[in-house]
């Protein structure tokens, strides 16, 4: 008698046992894999279980179970004993922490920058969107002129508002906005006079390379800010602005030059040769063949330093300009709403702001790498 079996049907299907899916089999695998990741995991916890209340209850308002005092609040709530974050100055001044000195009545020019700039920047980075060609030409030609006609005034009947009035937030876009898009093209420009055949563009470019490495940013800002108009003639002036975004784009472009070298440097030398065997002339080989690969394996490098450069805008305070940062710190001077939290609500505040762009960096450059990432596998 024959005892084997053979099924004629399907098993229905079941599903994996708990401890290997679900929450369950995460965090067996993720937080309890080891003993010594089992140890951590608890520290961990604990640690959160001390520190969250009491920055929630800092932060966050009455009205969600905190002791901040929410925008529509009063500076008499401010100054109770354990007050958390007193959200109704920053309401209060956040005029003040955007346009600066800028006045009241001419917030609607700014606005419309701020406008142009947002309609115009977004279908550039969205890459399904068409006519990029023009979209880049307003962006970078047009946008620019008028921006600056309508921040500056003095045509068109508009009335001249200096530069030393300008403040806030719309300084720190300006000056990171300049130094990002103009440091792109100079540092490309230094990165291949560095690898130049020609000794006199390579010694130039390395020592114009070396010498913003050298110094600290700091250091240039007084030299654009200080040091500079004593070596300028008798009577002749150049704006305070103009010359920290020059000395902020000379920097980054410095620092991005050597980033994109990096990325020449990775391509393997039949890269070159295959573009001159097809007749092209160095600046075809190098539009068409060579950056297009270089730009896509440094691309992380790349948005690092423009995510240093929007942080490092906060320098600037230091020569007198008004940008974020230093819009912040002469607000907490104000004794209308001086509180025993006020000085650390304002930096709170500038910290988010800041945190927003940074985060928003850091985001496209992933998304660009993915959809960029058609030759290689991760």
């Amino acid at each position: 008698m024959s005892i084997a079996f053979v099924r004629t049907d399907m098993a229905p299907s079941q599903s994996p046992p708990t401890r290997s899916s679900g929450l369950v089999g995460w965090a067996r695998k993720n937080l309890f894999a080891t003993p010594v990741d089992t140890i951590f995991t608890i520290i961990g916890v604990l640690f959160l279980i001390w520190a969250v209340p009491p920055i929630y209850g800092f932060i966050f308002p009455t009205s969600l179970g905190g002791n901040a005092v929410a925008p529509g609040g009063t500076v008499e709530q401010c100054r109770v004993e354990n007050a958390g974050a007193c959200w109704a100055y920053i309401a209060a001044r956040f005029n003040f922490f955007i346009y600066g000195f800028y006045p009241i009545s001419e917030y609607w020019r700014p606005n419309i920058v701020f406008a142009m700039g947002a309609v115009l920047i977004v279908p550039l980075l969205w890459p399904a969107i068409p006519y990029k060609g023009i979209n880049a030409l307003l962006f970078f030609v047009v946008f620019p002129v008028v921006s600056f006609y309508l921040l500056n005034g003095g045509v068109f009947g508009l009335k001249p508002v200096p530069t030393e009035q300008w403040g806030g937030l719309m300084v720190t876009l300006i000056i990171s906005l300049v130094g990002i898009i103009c440091s792109i093209p100079i540092g490309i420009l230094l990165a291949l006079g560095r690898q130049s055949d020609l000794p006199i563009i390579k010694t130039l470019c390395v020592m114009f390379i070396e010498l913003w490495r050298a110094v600290p940013l700091i250091t240039v800002l007084f030299m654009a800010s200080i040091m500079l108009p004593l070596f300028m003639p008798q009577g002749m002036t150049v704006d305070k602005l103009l010359r920290a975004l020059v000395g902020v784009t000379l920097f980054a472009s410095a620092y991005l030059a050597e980033v994109v070298r990096g990325g020449l440097q990775a391509l393997p030398r039949g890269q070159y040769e295959a573009g001159a065997s097809l007749g092209l002339s160095y600046w075809k080989r190098m539009f068409f063949i060579i950056l297009p690969q270089a730009l896509k394996h440094v691309i992380p490098g790349i948005v690092n330093n423009f995510i240093s450069l929007f942080k490092d805008t906060s320098l600037v305070s230091i020569v007198g300009i008004f940008d974020l940062l230093n819009t912040v710190q002469a607000a907490s001077s104000d004794i209308d709403w001086a509180s025993p939290t006020q000085a650390v609500t304002g930096y709170l505040f500038a910290a988010f702001v800041f945190w927003i762009f940074c985060f928003a960096m850091s985001r496209y450059s992933l998304f660009m790498e993915r959809r960029l990432n058609t030759g290689h596998k991760r």
